[in-house]
């Protein structure tokens, strides 16, 4: 009789271990999926700041052509 509630419980627990290994797993694939996905933020991120100080430039640049054409306006008296 203890034999066979020893061996029942040997079963439970395996069974126990078994699901837990599965936890583990899934938790693990869950963890690397997400470390991935904020790296791919971080990317998003970085590359959106790369897009900002390009505009700021072009901004620059486009200013001082118009600096440039007021400055030819008002030596040909055009406006």
């Amino acid at each position: 009789m203890t034999e066979n509630i020893e061996n029942i419980m040997l079963e439970h627990l395996k069974r126990f271990q078994s699901i837990l290994d599965r936890v583990e797993r899934k938790l693990d694939d869950l963890t690397r999926r997400v470390g991935n996905l904020e790296s791919g933020q971080a990317n998003i991120i970085q590359h959106l700041g790369t897009l900002a100080a390009a505009d700021a430039q072009q901004q620059l640049t486009s200013d001082g052509f118009n600096q440039r054409l007021e400055r030819i306006e008002r030596r040909l008296e055009l406006s």
